[in-house]
């Protein structure tokens, strides 16, 4: 397929509703800017006729393209395989619920193509979500901006526009389409920036998430920058800390010891070493420091045997 303007990655899940609606808004849109596309409906196991609406709207739009999972692997997984099949010169996410304004989609690509940005975000400044949704989500931003250092509103945003050379440099996995501009941050590219974008009620069906997802959003923060400082040379973080506990267990220890031996040697009165609760304590930490260094040593062979150990993204070359 030759490359068109713009791809728009659609995941779903249970969302035979909104379908014909939202396709022919992205429709009606595209063409009243004159631009070429593809929409590319992944469908994440839905237990609704949504793979059955997406075959009916193949025949209505041709730029339609479908993706079924046999079951329900999450949205990472489902924008993952959206981003390896585009091919436009702009890669457009929105979510399927009608919620995300297609009208946005002409201004996101300008900023990509005209204002050099690698990576726009949407941000939905004005929210028709529930209080019960709205504070948590604005605390996990705040955590996320102070974090990863990257000035987001609204991480979680599905409207996002990128490069196309960009979704084909990072990978999604797990939960963290949350966290796509620190994995392209990551992976070389920091022109990331943020639109104010028109947020709609949701019209059909009800949300597929739940309050699991704050939690789920802390734990993958954590692992996304733990990856990103530490990835490929865990035993910067695993030797150090290991050798650390190792050298205080072991001084501490000696320190013991060498103190009942003086009292001794003096005919001081002395406790024993194996009735003081901070031997064990250091011998406690002396055994960790061992285990942590070995799990960066393991890490270590991990990492030197991945085959994407060098795998570099190379943005000019000069011959």
């Amino acid at each position: 397929m030759s490359k068109l303007d713009i791809s728009v990655v659609v995941p779903l899940y249970n969302e035979e509703e909104s379908l014909p609606e939202l396709l022919a808004w992205i429709d009606r849109v595209m063409r009243a800017h004159a631009l070429t596309y593809e929409a590319i409906l992944v469908d994440d196991g839905s237990s609704d006729g949504s793979w059955e609406v997406i075959e009916r709207l193949k025949s209505s739009y041709p730029a339609v393209r479908g993706i079924r999972f046999s079951r329900n692997y999450g949205k990472s997984a489902a924008l993952y395989c959206g981003f390896a099949a585009a091919v436009g010169e702009v890669v457009i996410t929105m979510d399927a619920d009608l919620q995300d304004s297609p009208d946005e989609i002409p201004a996101l690509r300008r900023m990509i193509l005209e204002e050099g940005y690698d990576l726009v975000s949407g941000w939905k400044k004005k929210r028709y979500d529930p209080i019960g949704k709205r504070w948590p989500s604005k605390f996990f931003n705040w955590t996320a901006r102070v974090a990863t250092g990257i000035r987001l509103h609204d991480f979680n945003c599905g409207l996002k526009a990128y490069r196309l050379k960009v979704v084909k440099s990072i990978e999604v996995y797990g939960e963290m389409h949350r966290f796509i501009p620190v994995l392209a941050r990551q992976a070389g590219f920091r022109r990331i920036g943020e639109k104010v974008v028109e947020h709609h009620a949701r019209k059909y069906g009800h949300s597929k998430f739940g309050l699991e997802r704050m939690v789920k959003g802390y734990l993958d923060l954590i692992t996304v920058l733990f990856m990103s400082h530490f990835g490929r040379s865990p035993m910067y973080f695993f030797g150090s800390l290991g050798t650390l506990m190792f050298l205080v267990g072991g001084f501490t220890t000696i320190w013991l010891i060498a103190g009942k031996l003086w009292k001794q040697a003096h005919d001081l009165p002395l406790r024993p070493v194996t009735d003081q609760p901070l031997f064990y304590l250091a011998i406690l930490a002396v055994i960790l420091g061992v285990q942590l260094f070995l799990a960066g040593f393991l890490g270590e062979l991990i990492n030197r045997g991945s085959s994407d150990r060098n795998k570099y993204l190379i943005d000019k070359t000069l011959d």
